[in-house]
């Protein structure tokens, strides 16, 4: 368990696993990297190192909103720049839901730093767009119009990250509650454009131009549909597809929300899958 200084903001991180080829893996939502951790641990028996951390916004970092372009950018942007404080370039980076698309979009603004990518419950379609988009930003953004800061400070999010980090309290306040919606729009509409997109976070020339390989495990509800998955495995020439860790669903009769007692019961098949996947990789991947 450590701190970092990276552009300007301290992130909360540690490492899991002592030696081995690098991997970053991101959970979903603004949730804490703590649900990583028995993962993490796995797949460290397999060999590998893990990098997990707090992005910006979430658990022990530090809270900064700022509009530089979406909030999966700069979380990606903020994990470049602390692989490259802790020397783990180039890297596997990974995640599921949210950390999936901060994974993405690791490989597509840095790809001379992934090595590949792991990715599970990959989100599309209009209905994940707009419910999320709300979820994230326009809650928010509606709590800032009617009580200020103050409001946004008492969210069941952002009073986590306080109690996290108290100082995350002084940083909210001090927002104008005018640039602190302004911020949430802009984040709110880069979303909502994602919504006709193979995959929330990445075009399909982008998906094409990945030239590194890829594991990619299907969801089965309807923020994390199976159709997204398996758009993004056609379209990255390299992939390895899964679509049986977690039932198989039609697209008609999938779950309104993702199990999550499931998906943790199946974390040693994932361990299995990635471990699996990375050791191919590392056979195949050009020296350096």
């Amino acid at each position: 368990m450590a701190e970092a200084k990276v552009r300007g903001i301290t992130l909360y991180y540690e490492v899991i696993g002592n030696a081995g080829p690098w991997i970053a893996l991101t959970p979903g939502s603004r949730r804490s990297c703590d649900e990583l951790v028995p993962l993490s641990g796995m797949l460290a028996r397999h060999g590998f190192r893990v990098l997990l951390h707090d992005r910006r916004n979430c658990g022990r970092s530090d809270v900064c909103i700022e509009a530089r372009g979406s909030e999966h950018e700069v979380w990606a942007d903020d994990l470049h720049d602390l692989c490259g404080e802790l020397g783990a370039v180039p890297i596997y980076a990974g995640g599921s839901s949210a950390g999936a698309r901060l994974a993405l979009l690791f490989a597509l603004r840095h790809p001379a730093a992934v090595k590949g990518l792991l990715l599970w419950r990959v989100t599309g379609g209009q209905h994940a767009a707009q419910k999320l988009a709300h979820q994230y930003y326009g809650s928010y953004a509606e709590l800032a119009k009617t009580g200020g800061m103050a409001a946004v400070c008492a969210s069941e999010h952002f009073a986590a990250c306080i109690k996290a980090r108290p100082s995350n309290r002084e940083r909210l306040m001090a927002m104008n509650p005018d640039d602190f919606i302004a911020v949430m729009d802009i984040w709110r509409k880069n979303f909502l454009a994602a919504a006709d997109l193979p995959v929330v976070g990445a075009t399909e020339a982008q998906l094409r131009g990945l030239k590194i390989p890829a594991c990619i495990i299907a969801g089965n509800d309807k923020v994390h549909v199976p159709a997204a998955a398996r758009k993004a495995a056609a379209l990255i020439g390299q992939s390895e597809f899964h679509d049986d860790v977690v039932e198989k669903r039609p697209e008609g009769d999938l779950l309104a929300e993702w199990d999550q007692k499931d998906w943790k019961a199946k974390e040693g098949r994932l361990a299995e899958i990635f471990s699996g996947f990375l050791k191919k990789a590392e056979q195949t991947a050009p020296a350096l």
